[in-house]
């Protein structure tokens, strides 16, 4: 039996990394954990066992317990949920302003599930060569809405390379995750970082201005200058995954921290008199694009908007 490392994932077929070589796996059989209803049962990022058979081709027999993960729930209906990736030491929101714009509630879905998981969550804001006059007002804004609250934030230029200093020096020695919208820039991200990787890139379309797919699967890079970064396809849709109103309140800091100081314990936040978020709404406290993404989620069940305009 073999431990190896999952550094990409098709679907049906995975690439091992083991004693310095790259295994074509598969799987044989049915692998449930703890109860996950998933399209990809095994995820970039798992520590695997595995059997090399006579004709070279490994079979995954078991995924190790993972410290972590990022999970969204699926377009497939007749599955719970996606994993992203698995066993890293951060991950990494890439938003852009424009071209195309990120919305507030993608950003909010995201860091909700990196709460959830216990997956400290960065956020990088690309293509800011682009952000003029206004626009400037705007991301200085946006990121004080999420340092206010404890998350880091980055400015960064793939195209011109401002920026890219810094955020190396965050990815030195660790294993990352970056995700995003596609059209944001991720893979031209990775090769300002580390020009050795030569990912394939695309251009926006200028019919939707959203971007087009260029990374297909998941997939773990080994950096030049330590550390691992998972590049992933980019998402549109990210709806949250088994999370009780409860789980959903404390996986907002903000909102968290005053629970204790509403008048009634089990408190929606939504229609209690006595609401110490709600209060806080309204003084400037909490942010209101963070209070109608949180009430957001809530109904995700009611109306499923997560899967509204999806297509991966």
């Amino acid at each position: 039996m073999n431990i190896g490392i999952v550094i990409k994932s098709t679907g049906s077929n995975y690439l091992v990394e083991y004693d310095n070589k790259i295994i074509n796996c598969k799987i044989r059989g049915k692998i449930r954990l703890n109860g996950l209803r998933t399209t990809n049962p095994v995820a970039v990022g798992d520590n695997v066992n595995f059997t090399i058979g006579d004709d070279g081709i490994g079979i995954i027999t078991e995924i190790k317990p993972r410290k972590n993960y990022i999970i969204r729930k699926s377009i497939n209906l007749s599955k719970e949920s996606h994993i992203i990736a698995s066993n890293m030491d951060q991950c990494i929101l890439v938003i852009t302003l424009m071209m195309p714009e990120t919305p507030l509630e993608f950003i909010d879905r995201f860091l909700v599930s990196a709460e959830a998981y216990k997956v400290p969550a960065i956020l990088v804001f690309n293509k800011c060569d682009l952000y003029k006059n206004c626009l400037e007002e705007v991301l200085q804004e946006t990121i004080d809405i999420y340092e206010n609250i404890g998350y880091k934030c980055f400015t960064v230029s793939a195209k011109t390379g401002e920026g890219i200093e810094n955020l190396r020096e965050q990815l030195k020695n660790k294993t990352t995750l970056i995700s995003g919208n596609s059209g944001t820039g991720k893979s031209t991200l990775i090769n300002k970082i580390n020009p050795n990787l030569d990912l394939k890139t695309g251009d926006i379309s200028m019919y939707s201005l959203q971007g087009k797919h260029t990374t297909t699967f998941a997939e773990m890079f080994h950096l030049d200058f330590g550390g691992n970064i998972i590049d992933t396809p980019g998402i549109k849709g990210f709806g949250m995954v088994n999370m009780s109103q409860e789980d959903i309140s404390h996986n907002f800091p903000e909102i968290f921290s005053r629970l204790s100081n509403c008048k009634f314990y089990n408190c929606t936040h939504i229609h209690e008199p006595g609401c110490a978020v709600k209060q806080a709404v309204n003084d400037g406290e909490i942010s209101s694009s963070r209070y109608h993404s949180y009430i957001s989620i809530l109904n995700d069940d009611k109306d499923e908007k997560y899967r509204k305009n999806s297509k991966i």
